[in-house]
């Protein structure tokens, strides 16, 4: 199962290359996701393939996929589906009749969550959670496998409502999508004012999917690395013990025990991706930044100081150095 995950990342990856000019470590850090059963936010402006970049990976994993734009006018029901009073025309009896709505979709796209007001934002909380919705006292489960792809422009802020920590805290990445490399910007301008038309095959199906995400779970961690992924977590808590002296001046709260899940679970996607049998303590470096960068809060000091919260994470990679396995 492991080799067999490793060479579809492969696979995955060159067919997606087809259409998507460079953003290798997003497209492994959304890959990453989908086979931790999680969800992922990705963080950029408009006009860097966020969108395409979903939908082709829905093509590639054969999944069904609904894209759901989120206005300030959005309403849960507008996700979740309503009821629909329906008439039998041969017996002329009326019957309420629930209509799905693009949530029941394995692949969700939440296209610029954070322009939605907090009661829709929060429609989609259950179903990430849960997975499944409760219309009118009946709870319906959700496809599996089941992911929220969630976007967000980090740019505009006028008529936006940013995300709850709590809601940001079931995402398991928070991927920032950057500007490209000169010379992959080169080759997207000179592939979409050309005839290039792309084709993706279909490399997975869902029950495929759910058997490789069963074989990620089974990775082992040992237990030093356990404990390298918690101290550095504890480490982003101000009022901790363990807390460099930096983190009380730039951190104003820290991640929470789910963040320590995350770093573990992604760290032993990541390891069986490369081709690994166990994830190491670098495999738990490699995916922090995407992992504690949506679940840590950086005070005004360090705003006003122009540091960013990735920059508060690398200074933690360098100073909380893992421990030695026991003998």
């Amino acid at each position: 199962m492991i080799e067999s995950l490793r060479d579809s990342f492969r696979n995955i990856t060159t067919q997606l290359s087809t259409v998507i000019v460079g953003q290798q470590d997003v497209i492994e850090e959304v890959l990453i996701s989908i086979f931790c059963r999680a969800h992922v936010l990705l963080t950029g402006v408009p006009g860097l393939a966020k969108t395409l970049l979903i939908d082709s990976i829905s093509k590639v994993l054969n999944l069904d996929f609904r894209r759901i734009q989120f206005t300030p006018d959005l309403m849960p029901a507008d996700i979740t589906g309503t009821e629909v009073l329906q008439e039998d025309r041969t017996t002329g009896t009326r019957n309420f009749q629930f209509v799905e709505g693009p949530v029941f979709s394995n692949m969700v796209l939440a296209d610029e969550i954070n322009r939605a007001p907090p009661k829709t934002q929060a429609a989609l909380l259950e179903a990430m959670q849960e997975r499944h919705v409760t219309i009118a006292g009946q709870t319906m489960e959700l496809p599996s496998p089941f992911f929220v792809m969630a976007t967000q422009n980090p740019i505009e802020q006028e008529g936006t409502y940013p995300l709850p920590e709590a809601q940001l805290d079931r995402f398991l990445f928070n991927c920032v999508v950057d500007y490209p490399e000169s010379a992959d910007e080169f080759r997207i301008i000179k592939q979409a004012t050309s005839g290039h038309q792309p084709s993706l095959n279909k490399l997975l199906d869902a029950e495929q999917i759910q058997k490789l995400q069963q074989a990620v779970r089974n990775v082992p961690a040992a237990d030093h690395v356990i404990a390298y992924a918690r101290d550095l977590v504890q480490a982003t808590r101000p009022s901790g013990g363990v807390a460099p002296g930096f983190v009380k001046e730039m951190i104003g709260w820290g991640a929470g025990p789910r963040a320590g899940i995350a770093l573990i679970i992604a760290a032993k996607a990541r390891a069986v991706l490369h081709g690994r049998l166990h994830a190491t303590t670098a495999d738990v470096a490699s995916v922090a930044l995407p992992v504690l960068r949506h679940r840590i809060v950086t005070t005004f000091h360090a705003e006003a100081a122009g540091v960013q919260r990735d920059d508060v994470i690398r200074k933690l990679i360098e100073v909380i150095r893992p421990q030695p396995p026991r003998a």
